[in-house]
Order: structure tokens, then sequence, then C-alpha cells
């Protein structure tokens, strides 16, 4: 018999890369546990795993990857409370991520001011990736 907990469960994939990750390795792009919508980390990739060139345009493909994953749970980026980033620096500066990130937070929740908790790092899942975003929703 199942808890009311695991009842309330739902896991989501992101059409297009989502599935193929749900399918290849095994786990989900979110969660939903009742009002609350958790994402895994979400690159700068396209379906096909490409990545741009330009710092910019792979950190606004990751807001845009996020939103993907945060409207097949049923929420929206007015309803992150939370944001956890990670960041590969190589040539790049926090002052160059930063100024994308903050453009992408005034841009996507207005006057919503999630916490954020960044972290710089020597790797991600993707040799090519340079940002991971993941959050955390409630509506």
């Amino acid at each position: 018999m199942k808890s009311r907990e695991a009842e309330m469960v739902e896991f989501f994939a992101t059409p297009g890369y989502g599935e193929t990750q749900r399918d290849d390795m095994h786990y989900s792009q979110a969660v939903r546990i009742g009002d609350r919508v958790e994402t895994s980390g979400q690159g700068g990739w396209d379906d096909a795993f490409e990545f741009p060139e330009a710092l910019e345009a792979e950190i606004v493909r990751a807001f845009d990857n996020v939103e993907r994953t945060l409207r097949e749970a049923g929420t929206s980026w007015g309803d992150v409370v939370h944001v956890n980033s990670y960041h590969v620096l190589g040539d790049d500066s926090f002052d160059d991520h930063n100024r994308v990130m903050v453009e992408q937070f005034r841009a996507r929740m207005g006057e919503r001011r999630p916490i954020w908790t960044e972290s710089g790092v020597t790797a991600l899942g993707h040799p090519k990736m340079r940002v991971e975003i993941r959050v955390t929703a409630v509506n």
C-alpha cells in the first residue's frame, strides 16, 4: 500500500532532451511533491546536446531549459524561490557569468527575488558545459 506522500510524487521529463535523459540515463528533469517542484540541473544545451560557443547564449539557453522543465511540471519562473547555479570559469570570470545571470533573473522573475547559491566548479556533466542551473518552485 502506498503512503499518501508517495501518491503525491510525480516525475517529469522535458520533451526532447529530457526524454532522452530519462530513457538513457534513468533520471527525470523535475519532480513535483504537492505544491513544490524541484528541477535537476539544466544546462545550455539544445535537444541534440549541442552547446553555443558564446557564454551568454549558453546561460540564456540554460534559463530557457529551466523554463521548459518548469512548464512541464506545471509551474514557471514566477514561482521560483531558490536557485543553485554552477559555473566553470575557464577564460570567463564570475563577472561575465553574473552579468548574464542577473539579467535573466530580472527578465524572467520581475520583482521576485529568490534565494541564490552560486558555486564555481571544475567540471559539470558534459565537457562543453560552463553553466548548470537547478531551481525550486512553489505554487
